[in-house]
C-alpha cells in the first residue's frame, strides 16, 4: 500500500507543478469524473488529492463498495438505476448470485470482469486499492498537462525533432518527405480527435 501512495505523490506532485496549484489539486483537476472513472466516492477522491489516505478497506468491503457506486451512477439509457436482475444478467449470472456478492464482497473475476467491460471500467476497477485506482485515472490527467507544457514533446517521442536535427545535412527532397511525414502525422490526429461527422476542417 505505501508504494502506491509513493506513486501517486509523485504524480500529484508533478500535476502541482504543471497546474501551478501544489497543495490545491481539486481545485487544478475534475473531481467528480476521477470519482466516476475509479469508483472512489468524492470525498476520498478529495482526501487523496491532498495528501491525506483513504480509509483503510479490505477487498471484500471495496468490491461490495464498488458495485454499489455503479448502482448509484450508472444509468440506463431510460435514465433509470439498473436493477439487481439487470446487473446479474450484464455479469453473466442470477440475482441471487449477485446478492450474495454484496453480502461476501468476493464475485468472480469472470463476472466482475463483464461488469467492467459493460460499462467500461477500467482494469482492476473492482479491487485496485484507492491510491492505486487514482494513479491510474491521474495518468491521462498527467499527459495532457505535459503536452500543453511542452508542445514539441510528442514530437520528440516519435523521434521527428531527432530527424529535424539532421536538416543541414538533408537534400531538397528529402527535406520535403519529413516535411509531407510530419503533416500526415498531424492530419492524422487531428482527424482522430475530431468528433465523428464532423467534416468542417
Amino acid at each position: 500500500m505505501s508504494d502506491a501512495y509513493t506513486s501517486l505523490a509523485e504524480v500529484l506532485a508533478r500535476i502541482g507543478e504543471l497546474t501551478g496549484r501544489s497543495g490545491r489539486l481539486p481545485e487544478a483537476v475534475d473531481v467528480a469524473d476521477l470519482s466516476h472513472r475509479t469508483g472512489i466516492p468524492v470525498g476520498t477522491v478529495v482526501e487523496l488529492l491532498g495528501g491525506g489516505r483513504a480509509p483503510e478497506a479490505g477487498l471484500a468491503q471495496r468490491v461490495r463498495q464498488r458495485l454499489d457506486f455503479i448502482r448509484e451512477t450508472r444509468r440506463r439509457p431510460d435514465g433509470k438505476r439498473y436493477s439487481l436482475d439487470e446487473l446479474a444478467r450484464i455479469a453473466g449470472t442470477s440475482r441471487q448470485w449477485l446478492s450474495e456478492w454484496r453480502k461476501s464482497g468476493l464475485p468472480s473475476l469472470e463476472h466482475t470482469d463483464r461488469l467492467r467491460r459493460f460499462f467500461g471500467l477500467p482494469a482492476g476497477f473492482f479491487t485496485a486499492d484507492e491510491p492505486e485506482a487514482l494513479h491510474e485515472a491521474l495518468q491521462p490527467v498527467l499527459q495532457g498537462l505535459e503536452a500543453e507544457a511542452d508542445p514539441l514533446l510528442r514530437l520528440r517521442e516519435s523521434g521527428l525533432v531527432r530527424l529535424a536535427a539532421r536538416a543541414p545535412q538533408m537534400n531538397a527532397r528529402q527535406l520535403a518527405t519529413l516535411a509531407d511525414l510530419a503533416e500526415m502525422i498531424i492530419s492524422s490526429e487531428r482527424a482522430s480527435s475530431e468528433p465523428a461527422g464532423d467534416a468542417s476542417r
